[in-house]
């Protein structure tokens, strides 16, 4: 090690990429267990859609994080950074390395960052305010006001997530800055690992080709019945999970308002989108240590590489 600090190893990268494939070949190699950082594989239920891992992909190395939730409960940020640095801990006791995987950038923020995101003081008579508001007025209402005080937040928050709009306003109110100050590039860095960071990158046509073809197997192997049935369940279309990428195109589908072709299309088109917007989160971070996998020969050549890289770091 570096330092007497406990290490971590972080795996990021864009929406198919391939970072399940590596983390559990990496994670054989050195000896580590898997911390998912993905905003919807916390779901109980959602599990084509979200193209989640399976048991037999495994290959019984433990992961956590997955099926967490279901899908009408909250998970926030805050949530995902205590149970993070809990399985960490876990994790490091069994004389193990903890590999975080996953693309959702707030979520890995949040351990790379020194984030606290207990500073707001919880004021009930606020929130209490603003949920009456939001039921006498509608959540356009106080979405409204986010928009003007904190127009970053109310770019990330959707619009009938009404527990964040409320959130968002009462961390402005009684801070007197917006949410979105707390996750600016400014932030302390977290001392309390010795984190490695690798960020997994490829040819961006190839990785088109490869959310392209992703959708596609997820569409035969049942995403539309997946979807019928969590509504068969009572999951409501406005809820935030049912909002993730997958789920809201399908719905449109079910409900009539596109055809199959069209809800595919669509689909594809912003998982794309989506994959790029992750890059350009990711490569603000300068720690990051870039791997272009589509550079090696074959698989074994970059996982003996990566594991290489991280012999030296932890």
């Amino acid at each position: 090690m570096n330092d007497n600090r406990p290490s971590i190893v972080i795996i990021a990268g864009p929406t198919a990429v391939g970072k399940t494939s590596i983390s559990i070949k990496v994670a054989k190699k050195i000896n580590g267990e898997i911390i998912s950082a993905d905003s919807m594989q916390i779901y109980r239920h959602m599990d084509i859609g979200t193209a989640k891992i399976t048991k037999a992909e495994m290959d019984g190395i433990k992961h956590y994080l997955i099926d967490e939730v279901d899908p009408d409960e909250n998970f926030t940020v805050s949530d995902f950074q205590a149970k993070a640095n809990e399985y960490i801990l876990q994790i490091l006791n069994k004389k193990k390395i903890p590999i975080i995987v996953g693309g959702t950038g707030l979520y890995i923020n949040s351990l790379v960052y020194d984030l606290d995101f207990t500073k707001a003081i919880s004021n009930w008579e606020l929130r209490n305010k603003y949920s009456e508001m939001a039921q006498k007025h509608g959540n356009q209402y106080i979405f409204n006001e986010l928009k003007e005080v904190d127009i970053e937040s109310a770019n990330r928050i959707h619009i009938n997530d009404t527990k964040r709009i409320i959130r968002a306003l009462e961390i402005f109110h009684e801070t007197g800055k917006p949410m979105s100050y707390f996750y600016k590039d400014f932030r302390k860095e977290n001392d309390k690992y010795n984190v490695v960071f690798l960020g997994i990158t490829m040819d961006r046509d190839k990785l088109y080709e490869r959310i392209n073809r992703r959708v596609n197997i997820m569409i035969e192997s049942g995403l539309i019945e997946e979807i019928k049935k969590l509504l068969d369940m009572g999951y409501n279309e406005d809820l935030v999970s049912m909002q993730g990428l997958g789920y809201k195109e399908i719905i449109r589908y079910i409900k009539g308002n596109l055809t199959l072709a069209q809800a595919i299309e669509i689909l594809k088109r912003d998982s794309r989108r989506f994959a790029k917007r992750q890059l350009t989160w990711f490569r603000r971070n300068e720690n990051i240590k870039w791997i272009k996998i589509d550079s090696f020969c074959n698989s074994e050549e970059l996982i003996e590489y990566i594991v290489k890289y991280l012999e030296e770091k932890l």
